[in-house]
């Protein structure tokens, strides 16, 4: 497993707040950003569709551990 990779943490919001939800969450994650003192780590929400929106964070693979066990995304993926 190469440690240079990068992935994205995702955490799904539903229902008609999603996209509400979504922005909020993304100010909490980068509150956890500053707090930890981190770098290189870029945030975003984006709305799939109107009862659907996602936030997420992109890091390198070495970062990965730590904020997964902080901040619990529900799912992850690699990025090509």
């Amino acid at each position: 497993m190469s440690s240079d990779r990068k992935l994205k943490l995702i955490w799904d919001f539903r229902g008609p707040t999603a996209s509400q939800v979504a922005l909020h969450h993304e100010i909490h994650l980068k509150e956890y950003i500053r707090i930890e003192k981190l770098s290189d780590i870029i945030t975003g929400v984006k709305h799939i569709h109107k009862m659907h929106s996602i936030a997420y964070v992109i890091l390198m693979e070495t970062q990965m551990k730590a904020v997964r066990d902080a901040l619990k995304p529900h799912r992850g993926q690699l990025i090509e």
